[in-house]
């Protein structure tokens, strides 16, 4: 057995073994790191070579965004957007059959896309209308798996900060404006996807109209929701049509979503010192997933652990249907147990030149890689928007993962869709020259 193939089994089998228990994902991730290398090299050399790269890693202006928009949805969170988001989409949507549950899926798409945070989407929407929805007949349990797979929306539609991690992930291969455009599809079929199950649940359980708003009512929403609806079109806009990059626009979604709040009076500066505080405590913890992910990845590269994967592929497996199921297959069991971030950071540099190679775009991975991701955020043991969404909802996990499954497996046939129809992916970023 060759250094490569045993730094190998050392690497993923170390890291399993921490994660079993319960060791924090970003130490595992360091830790194994660390002891891969140790093997090649001596413990001091190692340990600083880990710390290294773990600076360099985290020393890109691309990745300023992300702090940046963690900021602006938290100001968003605070100064009532997702309130109007809510009002304008209730009035929409939720005079039809069951229309409560429509308007959470909207909202959550709404809001998702503006925040580009899913526990932010998940504890905004959830709060505000699980009791609404029970009220109106919808059992707490089902309502929260509404809220938990409607939030990953969010993750898909720009502007996401997974999608800029990818961007990094990928070395260039894939831009951050191609993949925010290349989103927006696949997101609203996520949406959509959710809603069939509403409406199959709605149709079953006979549910009755609401009244219909009237046309003044609607408009006045759509008034007050107008200026957050915008935030979307500037960030997005600006970015594919090159008048500021990823890293700006974010910037320019703070301070937007600053005045915007002070401009609806439900924005004050005393807010300030909380929203920094959770932005902050937020921000470190996603940097420090980044650095040590970083530093795995660089390891990859170094001892050729993505060549011999690539190899055992695309050798023992000629037919490229079955290496694409294989990988949505790693991906999603890999998404129940590592946060997304990370995970995006170990398994773009892995697999992303194995898909190349066999034809798929960068862009579609990307899309396919977070949408994979995003069921793995829904599910245990880790299950982040999982435990917020349930405890957002006041119930149990259990009573919740009955009704979550028909939602992920809803999820689960765009995933094969994205999979293996190119086009809904790349058609829009091709429409605007973002890809060849």
């Amino acid at each position: 057995m060759n250094i490569e193939i045993l730094s190998a089994i050392v690497l993923f089998s170390s890291f399993a073994i921490l994660l079993v228990n319960g060791v924090p994902v970003a130490y595992s991730i360091g830790i194994s790191t660390s002891l891969v290398l140790i093997m090649n090299i001596d413990f001091i050399p190692s340990v600083t070579t880990t710390s290294q790269r773990m600076t360099t890693g985290v020393d890109n202006f691309t990745l300023l965004a992300i702090p940046f928009f963690i900021l602006a949805g938290d100001i968003m969170n605070t100064g009532g957007v997702a309130r109007r988001l809510i009002n304008f989409a209730k009035s929409l949507i939720g005079s039809l059959p069951g229309g409560l549950a429509y308007v959470n899926v909207l909202s959550a798409m709404l809001f998702g896309s503006i925040s580009g945070s899913a526990i932010a989407t998940a504890s905004a929407i959830g709060s505000t209308l699980t009791d609404k929805m029970e009220n109106e007949g919808y059992p707490r349990e089902f309502s929260a798996a509404i809220n938990i797979s409607s939030s990953t929306t969010g993750l898909l539609i720009p502007p996401s900060n997974v999608l800029i991690v990818f961007a990094l992930a990928s070395g260039g291969m894939a831009s951050v404006a191609a993949l925010f455009v290349a989103g927006y599809v696949p997101g609203i079929l996520v949406g959509l996807s959710i809603m069939i199950v509403i409406y199959l649940y709605v149709k079953r359980n006979g549910f009755s109209e609401d009244k219909r708003v009237k046309f003044k009512n609607l408009f006045n929403d759509f008034r007050r929701a107008f200026l957050s609806l915008t935030l979307l079109f500037i960030v997005v806009g600006g970015i594919v049509a090159g008048i500021f990059t990823a890293t700006e626009a974010a910037a320019i979604a703070v301070i937007y979503s600053a005045i915007l709040g002070f401009c609806n009076k439900e924005l004050s500066i005393k807010d300030f010192k909380l929203i920094l505080l959770r932005s902050t405590k937020t921000t470190a913890v996603v940097m420090f997933l980044i650095a040590t992910s970083m530093a795995m990845s660089w390891l990859f590269s170094f001892q050729g652990i993505p060549q011999i994967l690539n190899s055992l592929l695309v050798d023992s497996v000629s037919n490229p249907i079955l290496v694409f199921l294989f990988i949505n297959i790693i991906l999603l069991v890999v998404g129940t147990f590592i946060d997304m971030t990370p995970a995006v950071l170990i398994f773009t540099p892995i697999f992303l030149p194995v898909v190349t190679e066999l034809g798929m775009h960068p862009v579609q991975f990307g899309i396919v890689l977070v949408l994979n991701l995003c069921i793995g955020v829904c599910t245990p043991p880790v299950g982040t928007l999982l435990f917020v969404g349930s405890g957002v909802a006041k119930v149990s996990v259990m009573k919740v993962m009955r009704p979550l499954i028909i939602f992920l497996a809803a999820m689960t046939v765009i995933l094969i869709l994205i999979t293996f129809l190119p086009e809904i992916s790349l058609w829009l970023p091709r429409f605007f020259g973002l890809i060849d």
